[in-house]
């Protein structure tokens, strides 16, 4: 039997890939989940049983790690979908095609879809709605619906609703866009992407004018670089926009000859047309390398290739055994099977090898790698097509003549000349996180290592909190071989690395990935704004097809830092504990708060909110609540709020999350607009309410990001302050920027996964 790595993997699978049947386990093992995996998609084969062997021996010992969706829902019965990534439909411009759009988007989050939607389409705050004569409230009004959405379809289940907005350079709500998330309290749910057109970095470099048009009318100019310095400094500041090369992403598609992409997943890997859908996977290269540290250590080319031939065969056959949300995404996925196969500890592979990650060795390569995989990716296609047929949109000289086979070597192009190609885009680099955690803590997709060894607080039924030391695959495997001794000079991380070593990084993968790559630019704190702009222009010209960035800052955060012991040796991320109260604070006999009145549309009585706060140490925290009405109507269920809400926030620590809580409850007979938004119900309307209590006494973040900082829990913390955010899933501050998905160090939560 196979055995986890660290105790943290464990508890991954046992959380959210390990099949129960109302709490009770069904998979035994991890070898039973790999078993039902491959016996699932095995089942569409006419020789199932003989591909199930083949199958199983793939996922064995974690080399070839499908994605979460797979690996949770594949052979369950169960009504969920076994892709990760969306795109909606094309949103129209018109209140019933808008709404409908967004029953779409939440059909598809209900079965556990990631979705990204362009609202380039909706016309700008102002302009004119013919037949009401009334102006348009514009497309973010319509973003804050789609957040309440999600936060909806959240709170009925365990899965994070995910999504991505993005919106052309050239429409005239471009500027409230970029500056969108300078509120705390909005669109939460959502990653942010500007779509960077050629024309508009063309403009950016000479100094020209830009125009922002919709529906061919020119609302105003503006200057180019202008409106790229906003897009900076927002980024800059509070780590959203995101910048996608939409003009490089459809010149370079194999498929732009029948389809045009304005949109992306949720963390940018699969940029994908209206109704697109793509699944996920990933070769573990860090399972495949033989002798490890030795002057001898390679990945074995035939391995290598035999595991990628193997992963698209399974791939493909989930595009036939998944259900989808919808019949329009059904339809899409089995015109063009698409699928995304990626690669996952690369980082660790390299150091086995002796390769400083960013080195000009390490990204000759990792361009070597990534052209064997997608050299052996669309053979195994080919031949997959000779047996079961190209994809049904295939035209040889259309799709031959995409920019992405002009470095491909001859016999490649010509086994799709004979056999056609089963799948229309097969490459993608996705963000890994929590199954690089399962694998036994390997680097994760082509990130540097973050922090080579960190200690987890792991909360035991008991109440108390154990630690245990996380250690980074390939520095496992050194100690195991060297014991103490010293790690190498190549042996950086996240932390040291230059952001340039990041984008040289980035674009030598991207030359062998068809779709795109999920990837964070993890940039120093003092980094100078020219400096940090210069990131995208040279991202942008070494044929990267987007960028995103994080830059630990007073706004955003910081991530998790790592404690070096050396300059050369970083070994362990020590942190900081949080230090939980026991027992409730006393309450003094007198305290000070405010009193806000809520008034819900349509109730004749106002609800009447009051916090009262504590102050220790200089630093005010919330103490308790009290609801009060005249209906009653509410009576039970306020009184029953306020003691429940009291009694967490005498406990301390982190108790911010009872807003996200608060805040995600709806209401099945429909909220209320207030104040501009969408509230889905009178709770949510509380949340609201104590929300910007805590952010107007400083216990939560009141600018950008809403960053959560808990004074209290700062006062308690042993050593230093907390340096990243909390965790809304298990409190511990140990949340980081990877991939462009905050994920936690502890617990394994990701705000994309």
């Amino acid at each position: 039997m196979s055995r986890f790595a660290a105790p943290i993997a464990e508890q991954i699978w046992d959380m959210k890939y390990r099949l129960k049947d109302h709490g009770k386990p069904v998979d035994q093992t991890v070898e039973d989940s790999w078993r039902r995996i491959a016996r699932a998609l095995a089942a569409v084969e006419e020789t199932p049983d003989a591909w199930e062997e083949t199958f199983y021996a793939a996922l064995e010992d974690f080399k070839f790690l499908p994605a979460g969706r797979i690996i949770a829902g594949a052979g369950t019965g169960r009504a969920v979908t076994l892709f990760n990534c969306f795109v909606m439909g094309t949103i129209p411009d018109d209140m019933g095609g808008i709404f409908e759009n967004l029953k779409e988007a939440a059909l598809t989050m209900q079965q556990g879809g990631g979705v990204g939607f362009d609202f380039s389409t909706i016309r700008p705050r102002g302009a004119d709605v013919k037949g009401v004569g009334a102006d348009a409230s514009g497309p973010l009004s319509f973003m804050d619906v789609w957040d309440s959405m999600c936060r909806t379809i959240m709170s009925a289940g365990s899965r994070r609703g995910a999504m991505m907005a993005t919106m052309r350079c050239d429409h005239p709500d471009i500027e409230d866009f970029i500056g969108a998330k300078r509120d705390p309290a909005r669109l939460r749910m959502f990653n942010m992407s500007v779509l960077v057109t050629d024309d508009f970095m063309a403009a950016v470099k000479a100094g020209k004018s830009w125009d922002l048009v919709f529906d061919h009318k020119v609302y105003r100019t503006v200057e180019a670089r202008d409106l790229w310095n906003r897009i900076m400094k927002s980024t800059y500041d509070f780590a959203e926009p995101g910048v996608i090369f939409i003009d490089r992403i459809n010149a370079t598609n194999n498929l732009n000859y029948c389809e045009t992409i304005a949109a992306t997943n949720p963390c940018g890997e699969q940029p994908l047309p209206p109704y697109g859908a793509c699944l996920l996977g990933s070769v573990n290269l860090a399972k495949l390398v033989a002798d490890p540290f030795e002057k001898t250590a390679r990945v074995e080319g035939a391995a290598l290739s035999e595991l990628v031939q193997t992963a698209v065969r399974m791939m493909d056959n989930v595009v036939s055994a998944s259900r989808f949300p919808l019949p329009q995404q059904e339809k899409e996925a089995n015109d063009k099977r698409r699928i995304g196969l990626g690669v996952t500890g690369l980082a660790d592979a390299l150091l086995m090898l002796g390769l400083r990650y960013g080195s000009d060795a390490a990204v000759a390569q990792t361009e070597a790698w990534m052209k064997e995989i997608a050299r052996a990716a669309y053979l195994a296609s080919a031949d997959l097509a000779r047996e079961k047929g190209a994809f049904p949109l295939f035209d040889a000289e259309k799709y031959l003549g995409g920019a992405f086979f002009q470095h491909m070597d001859d016999d490649v192009k010509d086994a799709i000349r004979k056999h056609g190609i089963r799948n229309a885009l097969l490459t993608s680099i996705a963000p890994t996180g929590t199954i690089s955690l399962l694998a036994g803590n390997v680097s994760s997709g082509i990130e540097p290592v973050f922090a080579y060894a960190y200690t987890r607080k792991v909360l035991q039924p008991d109440g108390t909190r154990t630690e245990e030391e996380v250690v980074d695959y390939a520095v496992d495997l050194w100690r195991e071989k060297y014991g103490d001794q010293p790690l190498p000079d190549y042996f950086v991380n996240a932390q040291t690395l230059a952001p340039m070593d990041h984008v040289k990084m980035q674009a030598a993968a991207q030359k062998w990935v068809d779709s795109s790559i999920s990837k964070t630019i993890n940039c120093p704190e003092d980094i100078s704004f020219e400096d940090f702009k210069d990131i995208y222009l040279e991202a942008y010209e070494t044929g990267c097809k987007g960028c995103t960035t994080y830059r630990p800052n007073a706004v955003t955060g910081s991530v998790l830092s790592v404690d070096e012991q050396d300059d050369k040796t970083p070994e362990t991320d020590r942190g900081a504990d949080v230090v939980y109260i026991s027992e409730p604070l006393d309450r003094p006999q007198t305290l000070e708060g405010n009193t806000y009145k809520l008034k819900w549309p349509d109730s004749e009585h106002a609800i009447y909110i009051t916090v009262n706060d504590v102050v220790i140490n200089g630093h005010r925290r919330p103490f308790e609540v009290f609801i009060n009405s005249k209906n009653m109507e509410h009576f039970a269920w306020t009184v029953a709020l306020t003691r429940m809400i009291s009694a967490v926030f005498r406990r301390g620590g982190d108790v911010s999350f009872v807003v996200e809580e608060l805040k995600a409850v709806f209401d099945p007979r429909g909220g209320a607009w207030m104040e501009g938004k969408y509230i889905p119900s009178i709770l949510a309307a509380i949340g609201g309410v104590i929300e910007r209590h805590l952010i107007n006494i400083g216990f939560i973040g009141g600018e950008g990001m809403g960053l959560k900082t808990d004074p209290q829990a700062q006062v308690l913390a042993v050593g230093e302050a907390p340096r990243a955010k909390a965790c809304p899933s298990c409190g511990q501050y140990d949340m980081r920027m990877l991939e462009g998905c905050m994920t936690c160090g502890s617990c394994g939560y990701s705000k994309c996964s």
